[in-house]
């Protein structure tokens, strides 16, 4: 209980903190989950070849906010919805996020981002696990920005440990 006292206060201290020095930013995500094409290559019975390695498996949105410095690490905490098709399952993840992205020309940012935090399964039962995500992506001045993440729902689910996707998407932050 006193941990968690703590880490609210550090939150409450780091958002009047950020209050002051104009630092915040507001994070919008979508991206598309993928899943590899087992019949990448063969032809259908109208004769159309399939030429795709990956199909859509879904939706995510994500958004949140929180504080930087100079662009350059930022801290914050997101919530969404991410939809994976093939599953039939829907979920919801809470999570904190730290992202590094130094400048790497006048006008372009490579960055990695790591969120560690809750998924919570919808209208599947008592669905909760540790939600798990790695972002690598580039983003220019203006916040536009494009990833790949891998993101791991932790939730046992059918015959499956855990539930993992592979989404590319775009970013646009707000500073």
């Amino acid at each position: 209980m006193k941990i968690k006292l703590l880490l609210i206060l550090l939150i409450v201290s780091i958002s009047v903190y950020s209050q002051q020095k104009n630092n915040r930013f507001t994070q919008f995500e979508i991206s598309v989950p993928l899943k590899g094409n087992s019949t990448y290559g063969e032809i259908d019975s109208n004769g159309v070849r399939s030429d795709y390695w990956f199909l859509p498996d879904g939706l995510s949105i994500k958004y949140g906010g929180g504080i930087h410095h100079e662009k350059w690490i930022s801290f914050g905490a997101q919530t969404g919805v991410d939809w994976i098709a093939t599953q039939k399952l829907v979920v919801v993840p809470v999570f904190a996020n730290l992202k590094l992205s130094p400048k790497i020309l006048q006008d372009l940012r490579v960055y990695i981002q790591v969120g560690y935090g809750k998924s919570i399964g919808i209208g599947r039962g008592s669905l909760i696990g540790d939600y798990k995500k790695i972002s690598l992506g580039v983003e220019d001045n203006e916040g536009l920005s494009l990833f790949i993440q891998v993101s791991n729902f932790g939730i046992p689910f059918v015959n499956l440990v855990s539930i993992t996707s592979f989404n590319i998407g775009v970013s646009a932050i707000i500073f």
